[in-house]
């Protein structure tokens, strides 16, 4: 009888080893055939040892686990919101770099600009030179054009931030939900004993997207549950009774501000928290749509006025909105009368018709003691030499000063924008030219700075998936290496069983 109870004994202990192999091999092969598959944890299937009376009874297989290091992960979460953020304000800026060109590149500010000082340097040597004079008009219209170009590039970079956050919301919507609804199945699993290893997976991948859109923290919970909240503390949706995110569709223009003029708040159960939304797609967009592009907007407005008025300080309205006329400032904000008036500059219409126009001047400058000194245009029929306003032109408009001894009036450089909020980074130039090469050079320095950050920080987030695959990733190897003593234990388990049935064979012919 005993002889029999330990052959039951050892087939039941061979038996449950069989089981607990073939449990771990799915788990292999569940790791092998995900190794290259984002987000994916590797998984080990745990067991414990049965014992009674203090005799060993073989193995119980448990649960599958995940090897994971919840630090690493929440460190690359907030990495990848670095990383995707820097990358959606990169696409952003190059679009505005490959309209702009560089300064001295011959397609810039500062060089169409210059184009037109050397076009009137050359009027100036034979004023009458009809050619010459349309040349003039040309590189004026050469600048408006290039001006115009920059500013529909920003007009345009500052819609698509805008479509953006659309899609990008309702992105974010669809993850929180993915991560509510995984949650929900992963407590109810917990709350059975049962494996969540795959779901947990699921909910990474989630949790992953979240955090290429907003900089979110994850807090998982005892009973398998999950917490999210922003970097600075708004509690995210998880749970589809907890409403969800919104943005209503805009049409973005220059004068567009948020909050109150144009550009819409993201809401959360009729709450504006769009300050609360910060780093990842979410956050750059709301930075480009909100700040970076309507600050370049208004150091491009603060270009075409300075330029349009002091030529036509000189008597000559060379640069005028479509209706001939130059916007004037003073208001409040300072820019009020010349918002996006960088997008409609233009040569002037009476001076296109007539380019002698750059000879003789349009306008008569009363004398001022602190403005232009006096002038009056040479009348039709006047010298076809006179070089009285060209003179003035390339004295005074290109230059520092108004006239002799009286300084060119300053580019406002502070309270930008529709808002009146924003700042140039750089100090008043006191020349066109300065003017115009410092616009140009502050926004391609903030794009080539942003391009060489988001290698650094790309390099960090490299290190830290790294570390993530050494820690949880799967490796062929290991998992070869594994399958190979799980192959011999499956072996020597069989050959036990085996053995117990011949030994049964021999016991039962005995009895017999």
């Amino acid at each position: 009888m005993s002889a029999v109870i330990g052959l039951q004994g050892a087939l039941s202990i061979a038996a449950g080893g069989l089981g607990n192999v073939n449990a771990q091999l799915a788990v292999v092969s569940q790791n092998v055939s995900n190794a290259s598959t984002p987000d994916y944890t590797r998984e080990l299937s745990s067991q414990t040892s049965v014992t009674a009376g203090g005799q060993g009874m073989g193995v119980a297989t448990g649960t599958v686990n995940r090897a994971i290091n919840t630090q690493l992960q929440n460190l690359t979460f907030t990495q990848n919101s670095v990383v995707s953020g820097l990358q959606t304000t990169q696409t952003a800026l190059q679009s505005i770099d490959a309209v702009q060109g560089s300064v001295g590149g011959g397609a810039d500010l500062a060089s169409t600009l210059g184009n037109l000082q050397n076009a009137f340097s050359t009027l100036l040597g034979n004023p009458a030179d009809q050619t010459q004079q349309s040349a003039v008009v040309s590189a004026a219209q050469a600048l408006a054009t290039q001006t115009n170009r920059i500013s529909t590039a920003i007009v345009t970079a500052r819609q698509n931030a805008q479509d953006n956050l659309t899609t990008n919301v309702a992105s974010l919507n669809t993850s929180l939900g993915r991560i509510g609804a995984l949650s929900h199945q992963i407590v109810a699993l917990k709350a059975s004993g049962q494996s969540t290893a795959d779901l947990e997976n699921q909910r990474d991948a989630a949790m992953d997207a979240v955090s290429q859109l907003v900089d979110a923290r994850f807090m998982a919970q005892p009973n398998g549950d999950m917490l999210a909240t922003t970097a600075n503390g708004l509690s995210l949706p998880l749970q589809t009774t907890a409403g969800s995110f919104s943005i209503s569709p805009a049409t973005i223009g220059p004068t567009s501000i948020y909050p109150g003029g144009g550009s819409p708040g993201i809401m959360l159960q009729g709450v504006d928290v769009t300050r609360m939304l910060q780093g990842g797609q979410i956050g750059a967009n709301l930075t480009l749509r909100d700040a970076t592009l309507p600050t370049y907007q208004g150091e491009l407005d603060e270009f075409a006025e300075t330029l349009s008025t002091r030529f036509s300080a000189q008597g000559l309205t060379l640069f005028s909105q479509p209706d001939g006329t130059v916007p004037t400032g003073g208001g409040t904000p300072v820019q009020a009368g010349y918002i996006g008036y960088a997008g409609s500059i233009e040569v002037n219409p009476a001076v296109s018709a007539t380019p002698a126009l750059v000879r003789d001047g349009t306008d008569t400058i009363a004398d001022s003691a602190t403005g232009a000194s006096a002038f009056t245009p040479n009348p039709a029929g006047g010298p076809a030499g006179s070089t009285t306003l060209i003179t003035r032109v390339l004295n005074y408009s290109f230059t520092n000063d108004v006239q002799d001894g009286v300084a060119q009036p300053p580019p406002a450089t502070s309270g930008l924008g529709a808002s009146g909020t924003l700042d140039a980074p750089y100090a008043a130039p006191a020349d066109l030219s300065g003017l115009a090469a410092a616009v140009v050079t502050s926004q391609t320095q903030d794009s080539g700075s942003t391009t060489s950050q988001l290698a650094t920080e790309t390099a960090v987030q490299g290190a830290l998936q790294a570390q993530v695959t050494s820690s949880g990733g799967v490796n062929i190897d290991t998992e070869m290496s594994n399958m190979i003593e799980l192959q011999n234990a499956y072996g020597a388990n069989a050959r036990i069983i085996s053995a117990v049935q011949s030994m049964w064979t021999q016991l039962l012919s005995m009895v017999s």
